[in-house]
């Protein structure tokens, strides 16, 4: 244990992509209040912006790069920046994911391709950066993926191309944490339910969800209500830190109750 406590994450470097916002800025703030040091990244700059001012009031170093993670150069281009910029890596969060909705018989194969690229793949690519980096150094580290109920059961409703994603996230997650355990390296995921991020809030706000739908992912959390980005902080932190130093190939959901709810389970009686 770490002389200023189990998730002090002091003298640590963080990456987090997809941090312009949601899930990524709460978490890049919360590493920054213990102790962490960060560059984060999203196709988002003004998003960067205000990430970057509130991991700096939150006492750490931070900076942002306008990164499509989709893209090979522009990841080689992220990790050299960090090599310049820290010369090391302890905590890497893959939270980028993104959606193209529609029905499986209609859908176009390039929509699913490019989810992968900007999921998976790209966990995959960046998770072997950092990994390279940790090895050599040769002090270990922490990967966290940022996933979801989706990859564990079948949302329907248009969500194939998140689901089939972050289904391969979360085996990706098992693999690694088995062949990177070695070194050190902890690989684990958190698997939100519904969360009420901006973009998120905007979509319902604008009538993109009919309200049956809505009341449908309330009902399948015992809860009672979605999360906020807040709520994926805690357990983020708790996966980089010294605290979970017996923490690898872990599916953590953070859902409400929502995977332990049968799918003819109720609430109600």
């Amino acid at each position: 244990m770490m002389s200023g406590g189990w998730f002090d994450l002091s003298g640590r470097v963080a990456l987090v992509t997809g941090a312009g916002a949601g899930i990524g800025r709460a978490i890049a703030a919360g590493f920054a209040a213990q102790g962490a040091d960060l560059l984060v990244c999203d196709i988002d700059e003004s998003g960067l912006t205000e990430t970057v001012r509130l991991i700096e009031a939150a006492g750490g170093r931070g900076y942002g790069v306008r990164t499509d993670v989709s893209r090979p150069e522009e990841r080689h281009a992220l990790l050299a920046d960090l090599d310049a910029r820290f010369g090391q890596i302890d905590i890497l969060v893959n939270n980028v994911g993104t959606l193209r909705r529609a029905r499986p018989e209609e859908q176009p194969i390039e929509d699913l391709e490019y989810v992968l690229a900007s999921g998976v793949l790209a966990s995959y690519a960046l998770a072997q950066g950092a990994a390279q980096r940790m090895i050599a150094a040769g002090r270990g580290g922490s990967i966290i993926q940022i996933s979801s109920i989706a990859g564990v059961s079948a949302l329907g409703r248009g969500n194939l191309t998140h689901s089939v994603n972050k289904g391969g996230v979360n085996q990706l997650t098992k693999e690694l944490a088995v062949e990177w355990a070695r070194y050190g390296i902890r690989v684990n995921a958190i698997l939100p339910c519904q969360v009420r991020t901006e973009s998120f809030v905007a979509a319902l706000e604008r009538g993109a969800l009919d309200p049956t739908v809505q009341q449908r992912m309330l009902d399948g959390i015992p809860m009672g209500r979605m999360a906020t980005p807040e709520e994926m902080v805690g357990p983020a932190i708790f996966l980089a830190s010294d605290a979970a130093a017996m923490v690898t190939g872990v599916l953590l959901p953070v859902d409400g109750g929502n995977l332990a709810l049968n799918a003819g389970g109720s609430r109600e009686w």
